[in-house]
Parts: C-alpha cells; structure tokens; sequence
C-alpha cells in the first residue's frame, strides 16, 4: 500500500468524516448546496482547517462533476463566470488570514458564518434589489474572502440566490456551476501558496466515494415541486453540524 494511503488510514476521525461527508452529499445533491457547511464544521474538530478546505475540495470533486451537466443546461452561466472571475481575486486574502490565525478562531468564524446563513433564511431575510454587474462582482469578491479564510465557498452567494426567490431549478444550477469554480480557484490558490502538503491528497482520495455516493443519492431524490422541503432538511442538517463542530464541545 503507497505510504500516503497508510498515512490518510490513520487520520484522526477518519470514520466520522466519511459519514459526515456522505450526509453532505446527499444534501449538496438534493439542495444544490450545503456539503461545506456541513463538512467544515465537524471535520475542524479533527484536523487543521487549511487541510480540511482542501479534502472538502479534492474529496468533492467526483460527486461535483457528477453534478455539472444538468446544471449548466440549467445555470444563468454569464452571471456566475462573473462572480467567480470576482471571488479569484479576494481568495488570496482569505488564505492569508487562514494562514495567521489561530485554529479556534477559525472555528468559531465557520460556525458563525454557517449560523448566521440559515438564521437569515430561516427568518425571512429577503434581498430586494437587483443584482446589476457591481453587485454580483462584489458578492463574488465577499465570497472568495470567505471561502479561503474558511472553506466555505458558497454562503454568501447561496445566501443571496436563496433569498431572491428564484426558481429552485436556476438557484441549485447556479450554485453548483459557482461552487466548482471556485473550487478550483481555492486549492489552485494553496497549492501554490504551499498551504497544502500531499498526505492531504490521500484522505481526499479516501473520502470521494461516500461523497460521491451522497450526492448521487441526492441527485436522485431532487424533484423541483418539493422545494420547501428540501430547503428544510438542509437547514436542519446544516444547524446539526454547526452545533457539533462548536469549540465548546472539545
């Protein structure tokens, strides 16, 4: 067995992580969202968060292109090129922030974030403007802040498609298409940055398959008249994780 398996078997918490990466599948793939909130959180209580962006990321990546090709036949494409091409911009200083702060600290800004997301949408918060070019630009520059800082690439903008009242259809397509985008741009952006080493490539390799799987199961169990009760689900499995991955449990 190549050394780097060995070393991805022995990762602390190697069981909780796959199962709490199946469950975010599934959600991603019936909600077209929500895998890294779900994921982050708890897998922060086991590793550092720069190697948990990245076996979010490289560890997602089947179950993502899996995704893909229903949701560019369905995704307003020029709209998200926009905002990503913004967020390759901010990225750098999100890791940057990562690089220097303490781990604790990034915990508790995950949680904060994934908490203050659903609460916003729980209770109703609606944006009622319209989303010109500055403002999709500057959506995409909050979220690429975000999503190197702490791995969650997608609460800002998911919180703003949510929120307009878009089909569900056009909301999961665009987040799918925006999410894999800037996945590429984050663990472009560590690699070369040095943030990342290759023992993390063997956990993200291990853990593809109960994503994979997830989300295939959540594909399959998408249908667009349920819309209320998917959000639902997904909000309650996001306060899940958010709560278990608090630094007061340690």
């Amino acid at each position: 067995m190549p050394e780097f398996l060995q070393t991805a078997l022995a990762t602390p918490g190697l069981v909780w992580l796959a199962l709490t990466l199946l469950a975010a599948g599934v959600v991603r793939g019936f909600a077209g969202f929500g895998s890294a909130l779900i994921f982050v959180p708890i897998a922060n209580i086991f590793l550092p968060a720069a190697d948990v962006i990245a076996i979010m990321i490289v560890g997602g990546a089947t179950g993502t292109v899996s995704l893909l090709p229903r949701a560019l036949k369905q995704a307003e494409i020029k709209e998200v090129v926009s905002m990503a091409a913004a967020a390759a911009l901010t990225v750098p200083l999100g890791l940057w922030v990562l690089s220097i702060a303490p781990q604790d600290t990034i915990r508790w800004i995950v949680s904060g974030c994934a908490a203050a997301m659903v609460g916003a949408l729980i209770f109703g918060w609606r944006y009622h403007g319209r989303l010109d070019l500055m403002r999709i630009v500057a959506i995409g520059a909050m979220a690429g802040v975000m999503g190197g800082m702490t791995g969650l690439t997608g609460p800002v903008v998911i919180l703003f498609y949510l929120a307009s009242g878009a089909k569900a259809v056009v909301v999961r397509a665009n987040t799918i298409l925006y999410l894999a985008l800037l996945d590429v741009i984050v663990i472009a952006s560590m690699l070369l940055g040095g943030l990342i080493g290759w023992h993390v490539l063997g956990v993200a390799l291990l853990l593809n398959l109960p994503y994979f799987l997830g989300t295939q199961a959540g594909q399959a169990m998408f249908v667009p008249r349920y819309e209320n009760l998917y959000r639902r689900v997904a909000y309650g499995v996001i306060c899940l994780a958010v709560l278990t991955g608090l630094p007061i449990w340690d």
